[in-house]
């Protein structure tokens, strides 16, 4: 019987893609929305999921919804 190997190193990180069935959406000709929803998309364009995570609150929290 072999002894396990033991892994010094932590495992690569997981990544968990956006389920867009999930997402806020915006409100169909509001303004606030269409930037929101703008701003999210440039934000996961250069990586910045916290950013874009920040305008889905903000776009579900939005009054017309």
């Amino acid at each position: 019987m072999t002894a396990p190997t033991r892994r010094t190193h932590p495992s690569p990180p997981v990544f968990l893609p956006v389920r867009d069935s999930q997402e806020a959406q915006p409100s169909p000709g509001c303004e606030t929305c269409s930037r929101l929803d703008q701003e999210r998309r440039a934000a996961r364009n250069r990586g910045d999921y916290s950013a874009a995570t920040d305008c889905s609150v903000l776009i579900r929290r939005h009054p017309h919804h």
